[in-house]
């Protein structure tokens, strides 16, 4: 039997245990599974979700749970500028989406802050590899900016619309010294609510989530 073989039975074991640099282990041996066919030992447990037995590690907390040899050795892994590059061109693939649909729908949908928010993390997270904070913090900062920007090209459609003049001659001739006074009469308090959810996703999903094959790698 091959290590994932045998993890389909160890994942839904109650005899198993979680060790953060080796994954999961025998309780009974404290050695990863050596049986070829079955566990004389094996005991199902009924209530496991296996998707949350390996106590998945967030890149920010990653610190305080490993030595110092394996952390440096995924700070080696971290992207930051193709996390930024990834994560800016979604936030802007968003804000335009944003303000597709809100344009069509003469309605502003606040939600769609949130899905650019964690949008925005997730690319940062999967591209960049973080572990350190500035991965976060950039993500919470592209993701404020996105919502921004959407808002901004909903406004940009909105006078296209009114002037029946194209997106791209509105953009182009639009006297700019008034956009900061029309965007100000649009937002509101919910406004301000959906940025601070969209910069928090932005934030929380920015981070590299850590489970035991990334461990077994370093091996």
């Amino acid at each position: 039997m091959t290590r994932k073989e045998q993890l389909v039975f160890c994942e839904r074991c109650t005899n198993r245990k979680m060790d953060i640099e080796k994954g999961i282990l025998c309780s009974i041996t404290n050695e990863h599974a050596a049986f070829t066919v079955e566990c004389p030992e094996y005991l199902e447990d009924e209530n496991v979700n296996p998707t949350q037995v390996y106590n998945t590690i967030e890149g920010s907390d990653l610190q305080y749970k490993v030595s110092d040899d394996v952390l440096e050795k995924f700070k080696t892994q971290q992207n930051l500028k193709l996390g930024l590059l990834a994560s800016i061109s979604v936030g802007v693939l968003g804000a335009i989406l944003w303000s597709l649909i809100t344009v069509a729908t003469e309605f502003q949908i606040g939600y769609m802050a949130i899905a650019i928010g964690a949008g925005v993390g997730y690319t940062m997270q999967i591209t960049g590899k973080g572990i350190d904070q500035v991965f976060g913090i950039s993500g919470a900062i592209i993701a404020v900016l996105s919502c921004f920007l959407g808002n901004f090209l909903s406004l940009i459609g909105f006078v296209a619309k009114m002037e029946d003049l194209s997106f791209f001659e509105t953009l182009l001739s639009i006297d700019y010294s008034l956009v900061p006074m029309a965007l100000k009469e649009q937002f509101s308090f919910i406004d301000l609510v959906f940025y601070v959810i969209a910069g928090a996703q932005g934030y929380k999903f920015a981070f590299r989530k850590f489970t035991e094959e990334d461990f077994i790698s370093l091996k």
